[in-house]
């Protein structure tokens, strides 16, 4: 900082860095302090109309009496008055009978939506789509069938399947050729030795004689293209389904054994709730039923 102002006459504080940096007394525009004050006034007059001023019990309630949890209550009875007249019909109707009207299937497709990202959408994926380990919801193929009944049980009292392993009673050769059976079956590919091996180690007992499945016992469709368990990255369906073969689902003495359960939603969910979830679930797949 200078000692003496090296530039007499000007509106400066005297304060001078680097021979000729200073600090000028210039007033702000008009435009700004015009502005300023207008936002002070605004300020005010917001403590006036709006709760604002803290005290040692309260706040200030303002003019007005607005908060913003009393707005979030009024449009959450709003809400609820729109809703009132659809909730109402729903209370004794089943999932099949909500399916038969147009209107309340329009509605409960798009309320349900939450009631799926809570409960299904962890395992199922938001739109259905299906997590690696978990079913696929979004296509027309069922493990037990996808009438709207059958899915209202699905949900009702969940699923566990059963697939016992394979891998101490079949050879490693016999593991390869039948795991190479089942992908073939999937291309549209016949394999003779396969489908002996198939038929003699008791295969067809679960999955059938076509090895399309069977929905009573909740079997996959090994002929489509579609899989319970998908393929990890980097990992050939091959080696996937030899995997399935060798461990089995849900086998106890396995410790390698795929994992497939679906809890049950009946002591968590209402019966409304649950028929609403069944009709979005339902319309996600088309609601066939074929084995999946």
């Amino acid at each position: 900082m200078a000692e003496k102002n090296p530039f007499p006459g000007e509106n400066n504080t005297g304060h001078v860095w680097d021979d000729n940096l200073r600090e000028l007394r210039n007033p702000p525009p008009r435009w700004w302090m015009i502005a300023f004050w207008a936002s002070v006034f605004w300020w005010a007059v917001y403590g006036i109309i709006y709760p604002m001023w803290p005290s040692l019990s309260s706040y200030t309630k303002g003019f007005t009496g607005w908060t913003q949890m009393q707005e979030y209550k009024d449009g959450l009875q709003e809400v609820a008055q729109v809703r009132k007249q659809y909730e109402d019909k729903l209370v004794n109707m089943t999932a099949a009978q909500i399916l038969a009207d147009a209107n309340l299937k329009q509605y409960v497709q798009a309320s349900a939506k939450v009631l799926f990202g809570d409960y299904c959408a962890a395992c199922h994926g938001n739109g259905g789509q299906g997590n690696i380990g978990y079913p696929i919801l979004a296509d027309d193929d069922w493990l037990y069938g996808g009438t709207i009944d059958t899915i209202v049980a699905s949900i009702t009292n969940g699923r566990q399947g059963l697939m016992p392993a394979q891998g101490k009673m079949l050879s490693t050769q016999e593991l390869d050729q039948l795991a190479k059976y089942v992908v073939g079956l999937s291309e549209g590919k016949s394999d003779p030795a396969g489908q002996a091996l198939y038929t003699n180690k008791g295969c067809i007992a679960c999955h059938g004689p076509d090895a399309k499945g069977m929905q009573a016992m909740g079997s996959a469709n090994m002929t489509d293209r579609i899989w319970r368990f998908r393929a990890a990255p980097g990992e050939t369906q091959l080696e996937n389904v030899r995997h399935t073969i060798a461990h089995g689902v849900n086998d106890a003495t396995d410790p390698q054994t795929r994992q497939a359960q679906m809890p049950l939603f009946g002591g968590r969910l209402n019966k409304d709730a649950i028929n609403k979830l069944a009709v979005y679930v339902h319309e996600l797949g088309g609601g066939q039923s074929k084995a999946k």
